[in-house]
C-alpha cells in the first residue's frame, strides 16, 4: 500500500480515524502492528459520558468501520458513504492469514474460562494450534484506566505477532490502550470482541449475507433479546451526536 493511497483510505468521524479501504489493505496494515479497534454502534453511543474509552477510540492506530448504524448515519449527514468491514469479516479475514496457524504467533485473550475452551476446541479443530498458554483468562477490570501487569509479563515474555482481545466492548479497547502504550515490541492488538464467538458457536451464528446485510445486530437481539434489545436501543443516541459532532471530537 503506497503512502498517498493510505492517506485515502480513512475517514474522521467524531474525533476517529475509520479505515475506509479494503479487507486486503487492511490485513496489510494489521500486520504492522498496532492497536485495532472494532467500536459498535452502542459504543459509539457512549463517547460523550467514557472519557477512558473515547480517549482509546482516538489514539488507536486503526478505527474498523463495524456499526452500520454510524454508516447508515453518516451517509445522510455527510452526503457520502464510507467502506463498511464487521467485526465478524475482520476475524474471518485474519484467520486467513498464514501467520495464524503458526504455533506461537496468535495470543488470545478471552471473557472466561467456558468462553476459552470452546474456542480453542475450534481453533485446533480447524488447523489454529493454540495451547492454553497461547491464551488469558480476563479478570473483571474496573472502571477508568486499566493496568494488567500480569498479562502484560506473559505478552512480553512470548512476544506474539498478533493479540487477539476477545472481551466485552468498552473493556477491550481501554486493555489494548494500555498494553500498547506499555509493550516494549510492537504486536497487532486486535479489539474484535465476541466475533469469534459468531464462529465457534458460542453466540448465535451469523450467515455472510446477514451480515452484509448490516442485520446480525437482529439474530443477536432474537437469540438474547433481553441481553441485547436495550444495547442496540442505545445506538439511537449516534443521531444527535452524529449530527452535533460530526468529523470532530466528542466533547460533553
Amino acid at each position: 500500500m503506497d503512502i498517498a493511497k493510505e492517506r485515502l483510505n480513512f475517514t474522521t468521524i467524531l474525533g476517529i480515524r475509520f479505515f475506509d479501504g479494503s479487507v486486503d489493505d487492511l490485513l496489510t496494515l494489521t500486520r504492522r502492528g498496532g492497536l485495532f479497534v472494532v467500536p459498535s454502534g452502542p459504543g459509539l453511543a457512549e463517547l460523550d459520558f467514557a472519557p477512558t474509552y473515547r480517549d482509546a477510540l482516538e489514539q488507536s492506530d486503526v478505527a474498523v468501520t463495524d456499526s452500520g448504524a454510524m454508516a447508515l448515519i453518516w451517509r445522510i449527514r455527510a452526503g457520502y458513504r464510507i467502506n463498511r468491514i464487521s467485526g465478524l469479516k475482520y476475524i474471518r479475514a485474519l484467520l486467513t492469514l498464514p501467520e495464524f496457524r503458526d504455533p506461537g504467533r496468535v495470543f488470545w485473550v478471552m471473557p472466561s474460562g467456558r468462553e476459552s475452551a470452546a474456542n480453542l476446541t475450534w481453533l485446533n479443530e480447524h488447523g489454529y494450534p493454540t495451547t492454553n498458554e497461547d491464551t488469558y483468562i480476563a479478570p473483571h477490570y474496573p472502571a477508568g484506566r486499566i493496568s494488567d501487569p500480569a498479562l502484560l509479563a506473559v505478552l512480553e515474555r512470548r512476544q506474539p505477532q498478533f493479540v487477539v482481545l476477545c472481551i466485552g466492548g468498552g473493556v477491550q479497547e481501554r486493555l489494548g490502550h494500555s498494553l500498547r502504550d506499555s509493550l516494549h515490541y510492537r504486536p497487532a492488538i486486535i479489539c474484535t470482541g465476541a466475533a469469534i464467538a459468531f464462529i465457534t458457536g458460542q453466540q448465535a451464528a451469523i450467515p455472510v449475507w446477514v451480515d452484509r446485510m448490516m442485520l446480525g445486530w437482529l439474530l443477536r437481539c432474537l437469540w438474547a433479546p433481553r441481553r441485547f434489545v436495550p444495547r442496540y436501543f442505545k445506538s439511537l443516541r449516534l443521531i444527535p451526536l452524529l449530527w452535533r459532532f460530526g468529523a470532530s471530537p466528542v466533547r460533553p
